[in-house]
């Protein structure tokens, strides 16, 4: 059920990550759509990476530089959404670790990471809307979806986007076989063991073709982007997009990704396989 407009607005933070803004600004403005039809205020302050890629690479030190101007920029609104697992689970998950011997930073972090939520968990299971009634999207074809591995294991997200997408009209939901299995990219680990996340992410990509549907969605811009570049490299006509993207409506106003046209040329274009 949407917020009464009424009341007092609920006042959301979006947190739009790295890739939504360099590679796919689409899938942002998706997100602030969505928020705001399930009745929520959107703000999007002043922000930057979320230190992911730093506390993966055991640089503890910048990483915490990072949180500290993530937790200023959000910490005074009334829930984080983010339109990523991973960069969710950074925020809600590794934030209060990485301040555990600083009792001030800590108390804040925990305080930012329990009122932050992956976009299609704070759909579901925060404001509870009605998929049928609430989502007025359309697309008619059949798509299969991809579990990011930060958003199942460290949130919990699984089930959230498939009810949403119930309510997009015309869609059929085709279940690919591991569908939990992780597609190679992984952050830096495609960039140090590209021939590993090849062989991972072609494994992937053979069941996405199985399933015979014509689109894939997952909520992991990361995911997605890597998926894509491979598929497209396999010459496959499958279609690739952010669930936001199809959950707002918003298919017919940029092509899928890895197509070309796709914003900032959203596809992952590296030289090296897994990239």
């Amino acid at each position: 059920m949407a917020n009464d407009k009424s009341k007092t607005p609920i006042n959301v933070g979006l947190f739009a990550t790295c890739l939504v803004d360099l590679f796919r600004p689409t899938v942002g403005f998706a997100a602030a759509r969505l928020i705001e039809a399930a009745g929520c205020a959107v703000h999007v302050p002043e922000q930057t990476c979320c230190g992911q890629p730093a506390y993966n690479s055991g640089d503890s030190r910048h990483a915490r530089q990072i949180a500290r101007q993530v937790i200023e920029s959000f910490e005074i609104y009334d829930y984080v959404v983010v339109p990523s697992g991973s960069c969710g689970g950074m925020i809600a998950v590794h934030y209060p670790d990485l301040f555990a011997d600083d009792p001030d930073w800590n108390r804040r972090a925990r305080a930012l990471a329990a009122k932050t939520f992956e976009l299609t968990t704070f759909l579901a299971d925060v404001m509870k809307i009605d998929a049928a009634e609430a989502i007025s999207a359309a697309h008619d074809g059949t798509a299969t979806y991809h579990d990011a591995c930060a958003g199942l294991r460290e949130l919990g997200v699984r089930d959230q986007p498939r009810e949403l997408l119930a309510g997009v009209k015309d869609l059929a939901l085709v279940e690919m076989d591991d569908t939990e299995a992780c597609c190679g990219f992984g952050g830096t680990f495609c960039v140090k063991y590209g021939e590993i996340s090849t062989d991972i992410v072609s494994r992937k990509t053979a069941e996405v073709v199985k399933t015979g549907a014509d689109l894939l969605l997952a909520g992991d811009l990361g995911c997605l982007l890597n998926i894509a570049g491979r598929l497209k490299r396999e010459g496959s006509s499958v279609q690739v997009r952010h669930v936001a993207e199809v959950l707002a409506g918003m298919t017919g106003e940029v092509p899928p990704i890895g197509e070309i046209g796709s914003e900032r040329g959203g596809e992952n274009n590296g030289k090296k396989d897994g990239n």
